[in-house]
């Protein structure tokens, strides 16, 4: 019995599709890391290979070696690595296949962060933000690449407990990393309207070392950057999803869609990124698969869990209480209470929520709990939903999340979260923070 490889499998090297008319799956096999997500969808879509690298070189400064995709295998897989060339310095990048598994190169691994030297601080976050702003890149790759910086940079400033523009990094300080940053960022802008969806990611475990110490696993960046997402332990250990993978996944995408059911539709392509690491039976990869959406209808299908139930029982306080800490329960999509009135004439509270299909046998055992309801109803429901994307900001005083949609007639439209304005005082300047953060969003895009 033969199977097809991954390169047999990948879009034609010229063909880059229109992105909302596509899906693509991660398969977090081995776990993630920057440099695996790019090599999985440049092998997926060779026509992305190109395109990155002319972004990365941007970037580049003098003294930087330039960036490669290069052929290599994992666990007898054919697959993709993207790195540095081998080397001091070298010419301008090219995409190329060469029979060479990462030898003299250091790389990045989904185990562990690189080893470097620590005698310094670390590069400043707003230097690195503003090598990113001072390139000639593309608005989608800026965009996006600044949005990817601002979630390593507010994680990292949350560990630390300061402010994010007092963060400097130590493992995203060398080329090597910054380079997975802007990659992704070129993927992530020439795939905007894609949807995305990924299976659970490997919790790994151990410690790994870092310019703080020896800290534990998950990194304490990584657990920030991926809050609400599910995890599973395949009893394999080390660092199998780094910071930077982390908030690949975060950017992409949604809590919602990961460990999610797909979509059918037109198989197009499949690609892997392999790491470094040599995993006990298993291959070290991120496959990405690339299918074409069924466009009969407007927007993304998708399954919830319908839970349902009344009560007539429990103080306004109490209803509160529990609606806001059923909406905090792991796989919930929404929470909503409406009013009617029930028998002999009582007004009663009817609570309905929406949730991830494998999150209802949980969410059941909380309604239970938290409410004084003796029975409910579930139910699996198809939605159709407009595609989404969350974009951060940055303003002066923090950044502000805004949802962008995309609507039928192919405009965008978009809204800012009320949380992150709403320690702003004043009615007209939370109104005019969250106008600027739309305003702000809108003009990176180019729209």
């Amino acid at each position: 019995m033969s199977f097809l490889s991954s390169a047999e499998l990948a879009l034609p090297s010229s063909a880059l599709p229109q992105p909302d008319s596509l899906a693509i799956h991660l398969d977090l096999v081995g776990g993630i890391s920057g440099d695996m997500f790019v090599a999985a969808m440049a092998d997926a879509m060779p026509a992305l290979a190109s395109e990155v690298l002319a972004q990365v070189d941007k970037v580049r400064a003098g003294g930087d070696r330039s960036a490669e995709f290069i052929e290599a295998s994992s666990g007898g897989l054919r697959a993709r690595r993207f790195g540095l060339v081998p080397g001091p310095r070298s010419a301008a990048p090219t995409a190329r296949g060469i029979g060479v598994q990462g030898a003299g190169r250091r790389g990045h691994e989904p185990d562990r962060h690189d080893e470097h030297e620590h005698g310094h601080a670390g590069t400043a976050y707003a230097a690195l933000r503003g090598r990113i702003e001072a390139a000639p890149l593309t608005a989608p790759t800026r965009k996006h690449a600044l949005a990817l910086l601002a979630l390593l940079g507010d994680a990292e400033a949350r560990v630390h407990g300061i402010p994010t523009d007092a963060v400097h990094f130590h493992e995203l300080a060398d080329w090597d990393s910054l380079l997975d940053v802007v990659a992704a960022g070129c993927i992530a802008g020439l795939l905007e309207g894609a949807r995305w969806t990924a299976t659970s990611l490997p919790l790994g475990g151990g410690t790994v070392r870092s310019a703080h110490g020896v800290l534990p696993v998950p990194a304490p960046a990584t657990v920030l950057l991926l809050e609400g997402y599910p995890w599973h332990d395949d009893g394999i250990g080390g660092e199998r999803v780094t910071p930077t993978g982390a908030a690949i996944l975060r950017h992409l995408v949604p809590r919602e869609h990961c460990n999610a059911r797909r979509d059918p539709g037109r198989l197009l392509g499949a690609g892997s990124g392999a790491g470094t690491r040599a995993l006990p039976g298993m291959p070290n990869i991120v496959r990405a698969v690339v299918t074409e959406r069924d466009r009969a209808g407007v927007g993304d299908v998708d399954v919830v869990a319908v839970v349902e139930f009344d009560v007539d029982d429990m103080t306004g306080e109490e209803i509160a209480v529990a609606a806001d800490r059923l909406r905090t329960e792991p796989g919930v999509v929404d929470v909503s209470v409406g009013t009617r009135h029930g028998k002999k004439g009582r007004p009663l509270a009817e609570f309905r929520l929406l949730a991830r299909p494998e999150a209802t046998d949980a969410l059941v055992q909380a309604c239970f709990s938290e409410t004084s309801t003796l029975g409910l109803r579930w139910r699996e429901e198809r939605r159709r939903v407009l595609h989404r994307t969350e974009v951060a900001a940055t303003l002066g005083g923090g950044d502000v999340s805004v949802k962008v949609a995309l609507r039928p007639d192919g405009k965008r439209t978009a809204k800012a979260a009320h949380d992150d304005v709403a320690a702003t005082r004043g009615l007209s300047e939370r109104r005019a923070r969250r106008a600027e953060a739309v305003k702000s969003v809108v003009k990176g895009s180019g729209e």
